[in-house]
């Protein structure tokens, strides 16, 4: 297994980030919290973009292996093992993003040196859900 690093998964993080900023703009298309500068979400919308957000990452790393980002970028998550996670695995994975988040002045500090010091390159949530990110085969 081939261990991925900082930039890759940074990559696809991007990637997922400007999908999910599409999304929360159409919510706020729909819902009528547009501005002249953009968009403002609020009271319901705001928590409906919220469960979107945070069940993107699970959902689709416990159905799929990776995020749209992930696999845009040829990377999967497994088990230490090489198996496919599992849901228990993503939501454990997810929940601790947000200890990786960690300062919020300079998102995912906390996550990058993490990685950056794993054998594995894992960060928080991988070691406690005993998971990797690995590139894909194909």
């Amino acid at each position: 297994m081939q261990y991925v690093g900082v930039g890759r998964r940074f990559v696809a993080f991007l990637v997922d980030g400007i999908l999910l900023l599409i999304v929360a703009y159409i919510i706020a298309l729909l819902t009528g919290q547009t501005t002249p500068g953009g968009f403002h979400l609020q009271d319901a919308p705001a928590l409906l973009y919220f469960i979107i957000n945070f069940g993107y990452g699970i959902v689709l790393e416990a159905t799929q292996g990776a995020t749209l980002g992930k696999m845009l970028m040829k990377l999967r998550v497994v088990r230490l093992n090489g198996e496919p996670i599992s849901w228990s695995e993503a939501i454990i994975r997810n929940i601790l993003r947000f200890v990786d988040a960690i300062p919020y002045l300079i998102p995912y500090l906390v996550g990058a040196i993490l990685v950056w010091t794993s054998p594995k390159r894992q960060r928080l949530g991988d070691r406690v859900a005993n998971t990797v990110v690995i590139r894909r085969d194909s």
